[in-house]
Formats: structure tokens, C-alpha cells, sequence
């Protein structure tokens, strides 16, 4: 079940990698709310961008925008989010979701893999961000969610480049909070841990058995759950929270 957060009723909030996984129900979330939800799409999506928009107004939205651009493509961000803000006023809610895993054993990572992972899990946010930047300071208030993950804490095997590219994010969320504190913006991090997702439904009973019994809680996580997180860091209802990293793992980090 969704949590209501009456104050996102509204407010404009950008997030990236909606069209699928984790990041659509976060946008579910969000057009429940009421919010003026953002989103982007990849070239050749349009007819992804136009199903998606439609379900969310049909679940409450007051306005849904779809952008075209690559999270990776510094020109488009800059031009897409820039037209935007002049024409409607500063974005006040990001959710840096958009991520690629590219997994990998050390031997066999390509340098195009790292740089993939790189570019999509940690430059990305940050191109954002900087795109956005002026059009925070002029706003009354403004969260950012960034979503990290636990293995950016604790590591994992043949996830080298997506550990530390989800690692870095924690880093950069922790320096932007600190250095946008005294502008009213905030920026936390969200870890989540297993999520039951279309790849967590592919996993042989026998591996998926093995991670549940490193779980305390013993199953894995809802993508619903997820969402709320995110919309609880959005809403004024975490207005004194600034650079956390939230694990939300079922206790597999304790």
C-alpha cells in the first residue's frame, strides 16, 4: 500500500529510468500523490514515454512531461532541462534512479563496461544535477533522492564496476548535501537490497534460497516499499534529513 504525502500534491519531481522496474513504480507512487511527475526517455522510446504518461495520469498525476534524453548525454541534458525550467520553473524534486549493472568477473570487465557503468550510475546524477542547479537556488525547497544501492556499502562479487560506481553516488550525495544545506536543498541516498523485480523472478529457487538466508527478514523487498522510501524523502515529512544513506535490505547489511 502506498503512504500519502499530502505536500507532493503537485510539486514537480524529475525521475530517471521510469519506463521500467523499480523506477516506474516510483513513478506510480508519485502520480498517486498527485505530483507533477517528469520522466525521461531514450531515443526510440515514444511509444514507451506515451504508455507510461498516460498510466500515470490515470492514477492521479496533475501533470506528467516526458523528456527525451540519455542520462550520459551532457548536451541533451543541458538543453532539455534547461528548456524546461524556463518554461515551467525549477524542478524542487529528483529522483537519480536510471542505473545499468554490467556484471562481470575482474578477468573478463571490458573497459566499456566500466565505462558504462560509470557513466550511467554516477555521471548521470551528477549532469542532472548541475543542469538543475540554478533553478534550485531560486527555489523554496528541494530533495533529492539518489538511488544507490547496498552493494555501493558492502561490495559483491562480479559487480566491480557497479559496486563502485554506486559507491561514488554515496559519495556525491553526501558533498552535495553538505555544500546545498544553506540553500534549503537536501539530498539523501537510498540503498535497496533485494527487490523483487523482473530479474528476481528469473533466479533458480536454489540461488534465491541462498540469498533469503542472508535476509533477517526472509524475503525480498517490494518494489511498493521502495517507493514510499522515496516519497517520504521527497515530502516535508523528512524535511530534517539531509545526506543519509537509507538501506532498505530486510536487515541483510546488519
Amino acid at each position: 500500500m502506498s503512504a500519502t504525502f499530502t505536500d507532493l500534491k503537485n510539486k514537480p519531481i524529475l525521475i530517471t529510468g521510469a519506463t521500467r522496474g523499480i523506477g516506474r513504480d516510483i513513478a506510480r507512487s508519485l502520480a498517486t500523490q498527485g505530483s507533477h511527475v517528469i520522466f525521461n526517455y531514450r531515443g526510440g522510446k515514444q511509444d514507451v514515454a506515451e504508455e507510461l504518461k498516460k498510466e500515470l495520469l490515470d492514477l492521479g498525476a496533475s501533470k506528467v512531461d516526458a523528456l527525451e534524453f540519455d542520462v550520459t548525454d551532457a548536451e541533451a541534458i543541458a538543453s532539455k532541462l534547461g528548456d524546461f525550467v524556463k518554461e515551467n520553473g525549477p524542478i524542487t524534486g529528483v529522483v537519480n534512479n536510471a542505473g545499468i549493472s554490467k556484471d562481470q568477473i575482474i578477468l573478463r570487465l571490458k573497459e566499456a563496461d566500466i565505462s558504462q557503468a560509470l557513466d550511467v550510475n554516477l555521471k548521470g546524477p551528477i549532469l542532472i544535477t548541475v543542469a538543475l542547479s540554478r533553478g534550485f537556488l531560486k527555489a523554496e525547497s528541494v530533495s533529492i533522492v539518489n538511488v544507490s544501492s547496498i552493494v555501493g556499502l558492502m561490495g559483491n562479487p562480479s559487480q566491480i564496476a557497479y559496486s563502485a560506481s554506486k559507491a561514488g553516488l554515496i559519495g556525491f550525495t553526501k558533498s552535495l548535501a553538505k555544500e546545498l544545506a544553506s540553500r534549503k536543498v537536501r539530498c539523501n541516498a537510498i540503498c535497496p537490497g533485494f527487490i523483487d523485480t523482473d530479474m528476481t523472478e528469473t533466479l533458480d529457487p536454489k540461488v534465491k534460497d541462498t540469498y533469503l538466508a542472508g535476509i533477517p527478514l526472509q524475503r525480498f523487498g517490494n518494489p511498493t516499499e521502495v517507493a514510499n522510501l522515496t516519497c517520504f524523502l521527497l515530502s516535508d515529512a523528512s524535511s530534517y534529513i539531509t545526506g543519509e544513506v537509507i538501506k532498505i535490505d530486510g536487515g541483510l547489511y546488519i
